[in-house]
């Protein structure tokens, strides 16, 4: 890789009481890059994106994010950490009692954005680029899944992230919404933006096909730097 490494892992070892769960796992990510992260339920995939955004500490081994090296991170330095990484789960986490401008605004207020008219222009931008601006004033309720998930996308990106991380963000869409979800997320990776994709959707990755870190049983890591070999072997 040419370019210095936006994500970095290097010997990690990672796991829960007595369990291991990663086992000597090393990978670079570079700016810019789209990356998917595959592997059977339970092998680490949520363990890896954990440890990216610090919600969990290796237990071996180094991790840098940008100019943050989590192994040694202090407690103080993970909120500004976090504003460096865009999250997006399966399960979307909006707030129920907000409609989607709230939910969005939220985020800025909280990492000390001002100024209402500042705050404004951020969040009808996000929206814009998911194509959700009509939905503003809306209630998640009266959102389909696939509307929910590109807010929640929006909101991962307000902070204008170097890093989206995205964990199983198609899991509970029907294929039209997730082909949508993957258009934004190849969009926003064309503008700049790191993506690290966790999935087992094998058919997303056959239409968007990008590099893949295989997660495997026992914890280690395989690369695979083109999907149609990886893909020949699973869809057998």
């Amino acid at each position: 890789m040419t370019k210095q490494p936006i994500i970095s892992f290097n010997n990690v070892y990672a796991g829960y009481s007595n369990q291991e769960v990663l086992k000597d796992v090393s990978f670079e990510i570079g700016p810019g890059e789209f990356v998917y992260l595959v592997g059977p339920t339970g092998v680490g995939k949520s363990t890896v994106l954990k440890l990216m955004y610090a919600d969990s500490l290796p237990q071996k081994g180094e991790i840098e994010i940008e100019k943050f090296n989590l192994s040694h991170l202090k407690r103080s330095e993970i909120p500004y950490l976090r504003r460096r990484i865009g999250i997006v789960f399966q399960n979307f986490r909006l707030l129920e009692d907000r409609n989607v401008f709230d939910n969005i605004a939220f985020g800025l207020k909280a990492t000390g954005w001002k100024g209402s008219d500042r705050v404004k222009k951020r969040v009808m931008e996000v929206l814009v680029d998911v194509g959700m601006s009509s939905k503003v004033h809306s209630m998640p309720h009266q959102l389909s899944g696939g509307q929910q998930q590109r807010v929640a996308i929006a909101r991962a990106l307000i902070n204008y992230p170097a890093i989206l991380v995205a964990d199983e963000p198609t899991g509970n869409l029907d294929p039209l919404a997730s082909q949508k979800i993957m258009e934004i997320l190849r969009k926003i990776n064309y503008s700049g933006t790191s993506v690290l994709m966790a999935t087992h959707e094998y058919q997303l990755i056959k239409n968007y096909p990008a590099r893949i870190l295989e997660i495997v049983h026992g914890g280690t890591l395989k690369e695979h730097q083109h999907a149609h070999s990886f893909l020949s072997q699973i869809l057998l």
